[in-house]
């Protein structure tokens, strides 16, 4: 599988209506740019860090030597008042922090981790609002209270702002590529503090509108927590002594589905393909049985069985079916995907023409290891 996703080792958000109140185990994490009761613009701004240890395990175990992107990915809730177009900035975070297990909202104030005034529990290390180190920057507005979390801007020449565009028709879901921070993680020239997510300035402590991006957190009670998702090209593609597919009206299907598999690992799946009505010829054997390979340019997918949402969606360079002798396949890593959730394998190709994506209702799910 060229695709692989991990979930974050802590997140939280932090917010200028209780400067000194903590979430790091709030289900729903939240940007925003909005007024209060009074009238008063008031900000959220999204931390989250996923493990160096499990960054550098993918990149050295399952990535080696191919390029890659990686992209943090969170799914939307709720949102109010957002602009027709607008964009989201990301940025590693400089300083490390506590994550806390407070919620938005607590009474009493919930000091034990990160808040908008300080880095660590007990309202102790606050964050630096003048006097920035080298290529790193902070943001408040003046005359409210000082925080709202530290950032690099860049290192070593890199520039480290990361922004994703949203519009009309947008999902409104973060997927912002952060690929030079991760290589940098990997590489030990940047330590990893995670990332803040934030608006841009002019919408932030908004008074006009009320802005409000609410996402699953890692704490969340549903299928959709935040993951950070590398992908890169796996594929290689040598048919040997078989003939590739071309005619539209054909037989598509996996050999070796088992239909339940550990989260562990990876799962290999071989796919047979022929045409439906083989061309008539003398031989020895069933025509029936002759495999062919699949075009070049044909890719797997995963769809979540009960909400029909893809989970990993068709991609020309990252989810490419390989072909050797023996005809197609692709890898699919188990522990990447999360447990207890059954999945449908989808085919895409172009045969005589026509692209078409199959489906056999090959479906398997994902078990706990243990």
């Amino acid at each position: 599988m060229a695709v692989y996703r991990i979930f974050p080792e802590k997140d939280t958000f932090i917010f200028t209506e209780v400067p000194t109140g903590n979430a790091g185990k709030d289900e729903i994490i939240e940007i925003g740019g909005y007024s209060d009761i009074a009238g008063t613009g008031e900000t959220n701004r999204i931390l989250i860090q996923y493990s160096t240890s499990e960054i550098n395990d993918v990149i050295s175990s399952k990535i080696g030597a191919a390029t890659y992107s990686a992209s943090i990915n969170l799914y939307l809730a709720d949102a109010y008042e957002i602009p027709v177009d607008y964009d989201l900035y990301a940025y590693p975070i400089y300083g490390s922090w506590d994550n806390g297990v407070g919620k938005f909202g607590d009474i009493p104030i919930n000091t034990t981790g990160v808040s908008w005034q300080y880095k660590k529990a007990g309202e102790s290390d606050a964050w630096t609002t003048v006097g920035f180190a080298a290529n790193t920057t902070g943001s408040y507005k003046p005359g409210t209270t000082a925080g709202g979390g530290n950032w690099y801007t860049g290192s070593n020449g890199v520039n480290l702002e990361f922004t994703q565009s949203h519009g009309l028709n947008s999902s409104n879901d973060v997927n912002i590529n952060i690929t030079k921070a991760i290589q940098m993680f990997n590489a030990n020239t940047l330590t990893n503090n995670g990332f803040i997510l934030k608006l841009p300035n002019n919408l932030e402590y908004n008074t006009t509108a009320s802005i409000r991006l609410k996402y699953y957190g890692a704490d969340t009670n549903t299928i959709y927590p935040p993951f950070l998702e590398f992908k890169w090209d796996d594929s290689t593609y040598s048919t040997g002594s078989l003939s590739v597919l071309s005619n539209s009206t054909s037989i598509i299907n996996l050999t070796n589905n088992k239909g339940k598999y550990v989260d562990i690992g990876k799962q290999r799946f071989r796919v047979s393909a022929r045409p439906k009505y083989p061309v008539r010829s003398f031989t020895t054997s069933s025509a029936y049985l002759t495999n062919y390979a699949l075009p070049l340019a044909s890719y797997w997918g995963l769809r979540d069985e009960n909400t029909e949402e893809m989970v990993v969606d068709f991609d020309t360079n990252f989810t490419k079916i390989s072909c050797d002798s023996n005809g197609g396949f692709f890898d699919v890593y188990m522990d990447g995907l999360q447990p207890e959730r059954y999945y449908r394998i989808l085919v895409k190709t172009t045969l005589d023409g026509s692209t078409t994506v199959v489906d056999n209702q090959n479906i398997f799910k994902v078990v706990r290891n243990g």
